[in-house]
Order: C-alpha cells, then sequence, then structure tokens
C-alpha cells in the first residue's frame, strides 16, 4: 500500500456537510483495509473550506475516492499527492490554527 496526502476544497456554504462527507470518506478507506493516518479540518477561509487527509491504500481505494470526488458537487477541488511515508504530525496549517485560537484565548482573559 502506499502513502497519500489528500487536500479538499469544500465550496464554503456547504461547510456544515464537512464532517459527514470526511466520515464517509474515511469509511471507504477503511472499508479497502487502508487507513487514515491523520486527519485535519482547517475550516472555513476566505473562498472555501478545506480539509485534509493523510491515507494509506491501494490503488483501487485512491481510484474509488478520486471517482467519489469528481461526482460530489460540493468538492470545488481535490489534490492528491504521493508521500514516501505516513505522516501524523500536525500540518503547518493546524498548528497556524491553533496558535490563532490560544490566541484568542489569551486576548479573551486579558479583556475580563
Amino acid at each position: 500500500m502506499r502513502h497519500y496526502e489528500i487536500v479538499l476544497i469544500i465550496h464554503p456554504d456547504q461547510s456544515t456537510q464537512v464532517s459527514t462527507m470526511a466520515d464517509k470518506y474515511k469509511e471507504t478507506i477503511q472499508k479497502y483495509n487502508g487507513i487514515v493516518h491523520r486527519f485535519e479540518d482547517w475550516g472555513r477561509k476566505q473562498l472555501a473550506h478545506y480539509i485534509m487527509f493523510n491515507i494509506e491504500c491501494n490503488k483501487e481505494t485512491l481510484s474509488k475516492l478520486n471517482h467519489n470526488f469528481s461526482f460530489n458537487d460540493v468538492i470545488l477541488r481535490s489534490l492528491v499527492t504521493s508521500q514516501k511515508k505516513a505522516i501524523t504530525e500536525p500540518s503547518i496549517m493546524m498548528i497556524e490554527k491553533q496558535r490563532i485560537k490560544g490566541d484568542e484565548k489569551t486576548a479573551n482573559k486579558t479583556k475580563v
């Protein structure tokens, strides 16, 4: 099995469907003996909602996922890149998101 990183760009009006959609893709991966090493919901940015998976699967599973991505109107773009190994540590996007949330919590504490 090979390692892949998948980034999905989702229509911003459909942000409420993200968790359901992500669960469906996780189930598909696991159904065909794949492994989800990392899942990150980067959240809604200016023009879209972003999610990222790092997975380990065979080519057939990846083909099924790509097929599902292409027929899902909610997904504006998908990017699949091959990786040399499983990536499990948080991405730069998640580190930045957590840093910003930490700053907001600190700022809220100082306002009180």
